[in-house]
């Protein structure tokens, strides 16, 4: 069971200037606003599944479970979720026949670099309270110092049954900070900031003297994971939040986050300054493509293919987790689909093979974001290769294979993109150069599925607050409407085995 106890409110939030002055911007802001709301409401994987979820509630569509039956139909529309931070959401086409219809999939991931909160975080020093963390994923770590920092993540909550469920919760006030050294103290600071991250990077949450002044009956505190494990004020500031006893908090997944919103910037509001641009920006676009490919009726009902989008957790890490990529999440996904008698009431007669036919007809977008050309830092870059903000979605190369993309691929995408007079842009690292990667070889190589690697450009990737522009989310949705929209036929001009 999932429920959200402490959903924000407009009201409780803080006001960033896009908010005073939202009722100004002009309906081309529109996308981008829409990805402000999304992220400011996802400050951790279970908010952004829970967000998502109700972006396919509110469009019709019907929530699955992985332990249930599925009664799928032509035209449906559905989406499970699986940890509570990943998702997968598709809609069957109305022609889709079993061996001969294909899955047209976009991927994305719901997490980010952050630190979370350690098991054991209890910490006292000189006169303060400090919240041990861990850190999770490859983050710009210097960039969380001197941070208005909050909690955010699930709770595992204890009913007065005895029965478990879980929770989100998000504390909205910041009660946390890293403090940096002052230069009087350490002179180098601006000739290179070092740092250790075991011992530097400990928030403050409170100074021992007003924590004894606000002292809360131990009565109050009885598991044993918050008497010998956490502060107790920081389980009563949670235990606040979700409106609950602070004795029926039993454990807890939570992220830091800064508390400051995301919002429009630049002279024109031409930026997007915001935490976990990457990858909540792709997450946002794809799911957002899917909805709006649906909002004419005939269109899925022609399509020979199912639509599916799939969000996983865990790609900063290496996805190999339960609910990560590199699990059975989409496999299974695709097995059980394939298993569907559809309504007909006959299921395929040999559903391995069914799937295996189906897999050479579809094609997976992994979606993630990309770096834009520095300004500052331009010979970081490949001399033909720079993309820009506002120009349009990326495609990524990479001769490695640290980039799932192909010619094929690339062109299946250009095709679908010209046709809608949609932007693209192409990004190849410098020989001299590391290459990250993504989720797209991984499941290229899973599936044995045609993949494209693409994103739209940002700044700052990795740090607390990156930027990106505010056309490339609508060219990212435009993008991904369109290959649900199109691919089919496009796959059908194209003949390779």
């Amino acid at each position: 069971m999932l429920s959200l106890l402490s959903k924000p409110s407009t009201q409780q939030m803080p006001k960033s200037f896009v908010y005073l002055f939202r009722k100004s911007y002009t309906t081309e802001k529109k996308d981008a606003l829409g990805l402000l709301d999304f992220i400011n409401a996802s400050p951790s994987p279970f908010h952004c599944v829970h967000e998502a979820s109700q972006h396919l509630e509110r469009a019709g569509f019907h929530k699955l479970k992985e332990k249930e039956a599925w009664d799928l139909k032509r035209n449906g529309k559905y989406y499970f979720t699986r940890n509570g931070s990943a998702l997968v959401a598709f809609a069957v086409g109305g022609a889709y026949q079993a061996g001969k219809g294909g899955f047209s999939m976009v991927g994305a991931h719901t997490d980010s670099p952050c630190l979370k909160v350690k098991p054991i975080s209890k910490k006292e020093k000189v006169g303060y309270l400090n919240v041990g963390v861990q850190l999770y994923g490859g983050g710009i770590w210097h960039t969380w110092f001197d941070r208005d920092l909050s909690v955010a993540g699930r709770v595992m909550v204890k009913r007065e049954d005895g029965s478990y469920y879980h929770t989100l919760v998000k504390v909205e006030k910041p009660i946390l900070r890293v403090p940096t050294l002052a230069i009087h103290l350490d002179h180098s600071v601006n000739e290179a900031f070092k740092f250790n991250k075991e011992v530097h990077l400990n928030p403050i949450l409170a100074t021992t003297v007003k924590a004894a002044l606000n002292a809360v009956a131990t009565q109050d505190v009885t598991t044993p994971s918050q008497v010998n494990q956490h502060h107790p004020a920081l389980i009563h500031s949670l235990a606040k939040t979700m409106q609950i006893k602070p004795d029926q908090i039993y454990d807890f997944e939570l992220c830091l986050y800064d508390t400051q919103p995301s919002t429009l910037g630049g002279v024109y509001d031409e930026f997007i300054y915001s935490a976990r641009l990457d990858n909540l920006g792709m997450s946002y676009c794809s799911l957002r493509g899917l909805i709006q490919s649906l909002e004419d009726e005939t269109s899925l009902q022609n399509d020979p293919n199912i639509r599916m989008v799939a969000l996983f957790d865990n790609e900063e890490v290496g996805s190999t987790t339960a609910h990560g990529a590199d699990s059975n999440l989409l496999p299974s996904a695709l097995q059980r689909i394939i298993h569907s008698s559809m309504g007909d009431g006959v299921q395929p007669e040999n559903p391995k093979v069914a799937l295996e036919q189906a897999i050479h007809n579809s094609f997976f977008i992994s979606a993630d974001m990309a770096h834009a050309v520095h300004p500052n830092y331009s010979e970081k870059h490949e001399e033909n290769h720079r993309p820009q903000m506002q120009k349009g979605t990326v495609i990524k190369v990479n001769a490695n294979q640290r980039y799932a993309t192909t010619a094929p691929t690339s062109l299946i995408i250009r095709d679908i993109a010209h046709q809608r007079s949609i932007p693209i842009q192409e990004v190849v690292v410098r020989n001299d150069s590391s290459c990250g990667s993504t989720i797209g070889p991984m499941l290229s190589a899973k599936l044995g599925i045609k993949t494209i690697d693409l994103g739209n450009p940002q700044l700052s990737m990795h740090s607390i607050r990156e930027v990106s522009g505010t056309d490339d989310v609508k060219n990212g949705t435009d993008l991904i409407k369109a290959f649900f929209e199109l691919f089919p036929s496009v796959n059908s001009r194209i003949n390779i085995d």
